[in-house]
């Protein structure tokens, strides 16, 4: 697994009123990070999977070891980084917070896409057939394909748009309506957080704000997530 430095900072979390496909659930305010933390640069492999919960419960396992890992539950990741942890003598790994991965995703950006206002299959894996407004139409593979197929972005994460739809930490609630340093989300909840999009959806559900989430048990496969680690 690699990872990457994540800088502290400021962002202004959400989206504008103006931008298109954009839900209720995405009022803006500033987030403030405070501490650096490292992000997998790849989704979590199947190949990684593998080695440390020794099965592979993927849909594409014909994809191969480099693609995601997908058919996994919220409470799949919690197992996998729970082992990971243990197998490295550590508490450090853990999934990041809603907060930490749409600041990562940007990467100082604040268009829809780090790509600016569209997004082409070249960059990312999703159904092109139903592009960002005003984009061009793309293809649509119908299936995973392996990490570092398409390029990274500035910070040197790859898939953050597309691929599969990735965990966060969070409990799935509204905003807050001020700024907060490093939130965490509600104390409870009945829907987990997943962001970023996958190969079976629209564009618009690839946006940097765009929120999607599930229940905590439910495994799809368009679904798996990538690792955070506290410096």
């Amino acid at each position: 697994m690699k990872f990457v430095p994540i800088p502290a900072g400021k962002f202004v979390m959400g989206s504008p009123p103006d931008e298109s496909y954009r839900g209720s659930d995405e009022n803006q305010y500033e987030v403030r990070i405070s501490k650096p933390f490292y992000m997998q640069t790849t989704e979590v492999s199947q190949g990684q999977w593998k080695k440390v919960m020794g099965n592979n419960p993927s849909g594409f396992k014909d994809c191969g070891d480099d693609c995601p890992v997908e058919s996994v539950s919220w409470e799949d990741a919690q197992k996998f980084i729970s082992k990971l942890n243990q197998m490295e003598g550590t508490e450090k790994y853990r999934l990041p917070t809603e907060a930490e991965w749409e600041y990562a995703c940007r990467a100082e950006t604040k268009t829809p896409f780090f790509t600016g206002d569209c997004i082409s299959t070249d960059q990312a894996n999703y159904d092109g057939n139903y592009p960002a407004k005003n984009c061009p139409k793309g293809q649509y593979r119908g299936k995973t394909i392996k990490a570092g197929r398409v390029q990274p972005h500035a910070w040197g994460l790859y898939d953050m748009h597309g691929n599969v739809w990735e965990w966060v930490q969070d409990w799935y609630g509204d905003y807050p309506s001020n700024s907060v340093p490093d939130p965490k989300g509600p104390d409870e909840g009945q829907y987990r957080v997943l962001r970023g999009g996958s190969w079976n959806f629209n564009a618009w559900f690839l946006r940097s704000a765009d929120r999607y989430w599930d229940y905590p048990d439910i495994r799809y496969f368009n679904n798996g997530f990538r690792v955070a680690r506290d410096f």
